[in-house]
């Protein structure tokens, strides 16, 4: 398990077993690069890291992380189709405003793309919102009036998205804090991954 400051990243151990060693990886708001660091220690990738925060792109470069200051939400348009084995997104997809756009130009440019995002139909987050208040938690930190988030969904939401926009759901893991939860993760998981390719034409 990999500690990022106060925060435990269980998400980091599961990509890096999806990553194979090698392998050339686009890590989409990456912050300060510490997922593309544990991906090199661990499975000596070539990772490059695309951030908009200016101060997160200043420590990523503190940290000898190849990084490029882009908006998002303009999509990956300076990229080649397939120019990476993995484009990844961890705990990010919840904070773009265009869902199914980014997650099209993470398959075009990524033989494989990488999500993990808060599960909004986790247990927890409905009792909070039948008390009358929108959830905070470990994989939701912030309050509904400074949240980072533009979007909140559940599992079985971004399974039907995926569905709708025929992407393959390649593997998928779930977590509640330190537990893997297999059994009805969609309410018993906080925090979800998913491995996804193209479907066959």
């Amino acid at each position: 398990m990999v500690k990022t400051g106060q925060q435990d990243r269980h998400d980091y151990d599961v990509i890096a077993g999806w990553v194979r060693e090698g392998a050339r990886v686009l890590d989409l708001g990456c912050g300060d690069g510490e997922l593309l660091q544990h991906l090199a220690a661990t499975r000596k990738t070539l990772g490059y890291g695309v951030e908009r925060d200016s101060e997160r792109v200043t420590a990523c470069i503190a940290n000898h992380i190849n990084v490029l200051q882009i908006d998002l939400e303009q999509g990956l348009a300076g990229f080649e189709d397939g120019q990476f084995d993995y484009v990844i997104m961890s705990l990010s997809l919840q904070a773009v405003h265009n869902t199914e756009g980014i997650l099209s130009e993470m398959l075009r440019v990524g033989r494989e793309a990488v999500v993990s995002f808060p599960n909004f139909g986790y247990w927890r987050h409905r009792v909070s919102i039948n008390e009358g208040h929108m959830p905070v938690s470990d994989s939701l930190p912030h309050q509904w009036y400074n949240t980072p988030n533009v979007r909140f969904f559940t599992m079985a939401d971004f399974e039907q998205l995926c569905e709708k926009r025929g992407i393959a759901v390649l593997e998928r893991a779930a977590f509640d804090e330190d537990r893997a939860i297999d059994i009805d993760p969609n309410n018993f998981a906080s925090v979800a991954l998913y491995r996804l390719g193209r479907t066959a034409a």
